[in-house]
């Protein structure tokens, strides 16, 4: 195979680093309580790509770590096809693709809703309007949540509107709403006018008074320094440890005759917006669970995120601050397998639903549970109680530094794309199938733990690529790339990027030829969606197990479309189609 980032001498393979990145992982065995058949059977994992090459701009090995973990994710799949299926004679091949892997890293930039992407301005028309404070929709507000420069020079930081964005704007002296702010350069102007009015430590001050996301851009050096980075560089990437309890194993439910679906029958709840949580539970579905996706019709969450990470589910509002919605939800706690929590930290505790308490209630019922959290900050340490956000953990650890000066510039800049979210969320999965092995295996409950953080600090770990590869890789970016600057949205850069890695790479979009598709090579598959009455494209599967199905068996649905119940998992999804696979 030509590796077309050999440039000047240049030998690195996309393919063999990831080789190396897996069995890294692999080796951590212990420290991640991944099942022994992971390490065990390591070498039944195997790694492709059509071209090796390098797609992220980015100076970090994004694509090699996300596929290393998908690697991860299909051993640990692999392993429980073997407790509910029986073990084959040899060890079950697990195949992932870079290319996969790439996708998987930027779905919410390759779905589509009858043929609409995020970023079409006639979108909108087709999805639910669940952003009920306009933070998304009306770009003023939106930018609330970006990164700006600050009083002192060369000091930036990245306030965080979150879902509300009022806030924060009132917080730096300007109104909630601007309806006479309409262009994008007078919006940034106005708002970095403000944040430079303010010190780094004035902004944190404001922030933590008001419970606000935002954090300051470090560079990695001194963020491991900081006392919170000192201790989380040398924690694990996740964590699976046993709650309280001594619970005997729970055995997996039994498939329906010919199933191959690993997780037949595993009831999951997902508690989580945006992008890693529901990743977590997407990825869960994927592999058979029915998962419930619970939304409070009270909460603003980001209407086109649903069209890819609610594939596969169904998904019901209740309000946890009301005696009925509290009533409805503990009738699904009574047989609950998973919980993944990706809310603010704590924000379950204060309503009676930690992992301290369901472990207790699975005590009491006699079933262990899985209780998995995300979060930005991690779970040791000063601001293990902070919020945040992608873009928040991105800047605080050095990733947006270093993506700035591998632009050539002496500022940071917020990479391309949500990836620290989408490998968040393969950790998270991973957590909480590693969960339920030893549940089966051993008994008891676990508590999972994955972070934005963490998996940044993932990727610092791995290593960066060599200055020479960089160098290429640079050379290789059209002129627009260049012009990108740390007040740039996350959107403006994203969709930067994607129109150049649209035009290199043509394969990973499905383009044979000029507007042709190739369904047999795409990365993504096409459904029909009932709830949407639209035809939707989602990235598939990515990871492949020796006869285990992981495929979806219902289209994504708007946040509130379903009735908060499992019994409708047993239903036949009348009207979702799947058009090609």
């Amino acid at each position: 195979m030509t590796n077309k980032n050999a440039k000047k001498g240049t030998t690195y393979s996309p393919l063999h680093e990831t080789g190396r990145i897996f069995t890294e992982l692999c080796r951590q065995s212990d420290r991640l309580n991944l099942p022994p058949p992971v390490y065990e059977n390591r070498e039944s994992v195997s790694f492709s790509s059509s071209h090796d090459e390098i797609y992220f701009p980015i100076p970090f090995k994004e694509t090699e770590t996300l596929a290393a973990l998908k690697g991860i994710e299909g051993s640990v799949a692999a392993a429980i096809a073997d407790l509910r299926f029986g073990r084959c004679a040899q060890p079950r091949r697990i195949q992932v693709s870079l290319e996969g892997a790439t996708a998987f890293g930027c779905q919410a930039y390759m779905a589509k809703i009858d043929g609409l992407s995020k970023l079409d301005p006639n979108v909108k028309s087709k999805l639910k309007d669940t952003d009920l404070l306009a933070a998304q929709s009306n770009q003023y507000r939106r930018m609330s949540a970006n990164l700006y420069k600050t009083k002192i020079p060369g000091e930036y930081y990245h306030i965080h509107g979150s879902l509300e964005a009022t806030t924060t704007l009132n917080m730096i002296g300007l109104d909630g709403h601007r309806p006479d702010l309409t262009n994008y350069e007078q919006i940034i102007e106005v708002i970095e006018e403000r944040v430079q009015q303010y010190t780094v430590a004035e902004l944190e001050k404001m922030n933590r008074e008001r419970r606000q996301a935002g954090v300051p851009a470090l560079k990695y050096e001194d963020f491991i320094m900081a006392p919170h980075g000192k201790r989380n560089v040398q924690e694990p990437a996740w964590k699976v440890q046993k709650l309280p309890g001594d619970l005997p194993p729970t055995p997996f439910p039994i498939n329906e005759p010919g199933s191959k679906r690993i997780l037949e029958g595993i009831k999951v709840l997902e508690m989580c917006r945006i992008i890693a949580g529901p990743t977590v539970t997407r990825i869960l579905a994927e592999y058979g669970a029915d998962v419930l996706k619970i939304t409070s019709p009270n909460l603003s969450d980001v209407p086109f995120f649903q069209v890819d990470g609610n594939m596969g589910k169904h998904a019901a509002d209740l309000d946890l601050k009301t005696a009925a919605g509290r009533q409805e939800f503990e009738k699904l706690l009574a047989d609950v397998d998973v919980i993944v929590d990706g809310y603010r930290p704590g924000a379950l505790e204060n309503l009676g639903y930690g992992p301290q308490v369901m472990a207790a209630l699975a005590e009491k019922r006699g079933k262990g549970i899985v209780y998995v959290n995300e979060n930005c900050f991690g779970y040791e340490g000063e601001w293990a109680d902070r919020a945040g956000w992608q873009q928040i953990a991105d800047c605080v650890t050095g990733i947006a530094w270093a993506q700035g000066q591998f632009m050539g510039l002496n500022s940071p800049v917020v990479p391309p794309f949500p990836i620290s979210d989408y490998g968040t969320g393969c950790m998270g999965a991973i957590a909480a199938l590693s969960g339920l092995y030893h549940r089966a295996m051993t008994g008891g409950s676990y508590h999972g733990k994955a972070s934005l953080m963490h998996y940044d600090l993932l990727l610092f770990a791995m290593g960066q690529y060599s200055e020479e590869v960089q160098e290429n890789l640079r050379a290789a970016q059209p002129a627009e790339f260049f012009q990108l600057r740390h007040c740039d949205s996350v959107d403006r850069i994203s969709s930067t990027v994607l129109k150049g890695m649209q035009a290199r790479f043509p394969h990973l979009y499905g383009l044979v030829g000029p507007h042709t598709v190739d369904s047999q090579r795409a990365l993504t598959e096409r459904w029909f969606s009932k709830a949407y009455n639209a035809e939707i494209e989602v990235v598939r599967p990515v990871a492949v197990v020796e006869d285990v199905d992981n495929r979806f068996v219902r289209a994504s649905r708007p946040n509130g479309t379903d009735r908060a119940c499992w019994e409708d998992f047993a239903e036949n999804e009348d009207g979702d189609k799947r058009l090609y696979s």
